[in-house]
């Protein structure tokens, strides 16, 4: 279990790290010094969201269009699902 004061801590970065590419980057230079597992959660979770993103882009583009483009909306939803926790905390 993650502490509140880990929380504490690591809430702005794991908030910064879901926003853009340049945030996520950002977040995941910012953590290695700090090593908070806060923010390393939120990174792993935005590293895996830009995965499901590129995955329902090629699907959309090269297999068929209506299924990737519910993949998006799911990714979409996880990544607003997320966002909501890093900053509930």
């Amino acid at each position: 279990m993650i502490s509140e004061e880990t929380i504490k801590l690591g809430k702005t970065l794991a908030i910064v790290s879901y926003f853009t590419f340049v945030g996520l980057i950002t977040s995941i230079i910012m953590n290695l010094e700090k090593k908070n597992p806060f923010t390393a959660f939120h990174i792993r979770q935005m590293l895996g969201l830009i995965i499901m993103l590129i995955v329902s882009n090629v699907t959309e583009k090269y297999i068929d269009t209506w299924f990737g483009t519910i993949l998006w909306y799911l990714t979409f939803a996880s990544w607003l699902f997320g966002l909501y926790h890093a900053i509930q905390g």
